[in-house]
């Protein structure tokens, strides 16, 4: 797994430094982020899409039931 680069450190500190002075927004229904963690899957999300090396992100296990199971 690759580690992170210092281009993404930057974006999620420059996320948490927002969220904290409260100026972060989430996408779309551009609501005030309060949660750390969701802070810093943005600041990872904004690497990504900036070119940074990234992990990527974790895929659903899958252990939610299916709909038309019942």
């Amino acid at each position: 797994m690759p580690r992170s680069d210092s281009k993404a450190s930057a974006k999620v500190e420059k996320a948490l430094h927002e969220r904290k002075q409260g100026t972060l927004k989430s996408g779309k229904s551009g609501k005030k982020v309060t949660s750390r963690k969701q802070a810093i899957a943005i600041g990872l999300s904004e690497a990504r899409h900036a070119g940074a090396q990234v992990p990527p992100r974790p895929k659903d296990s899958g252990s939610r039931t299916k709909k038309g199971s019942r």
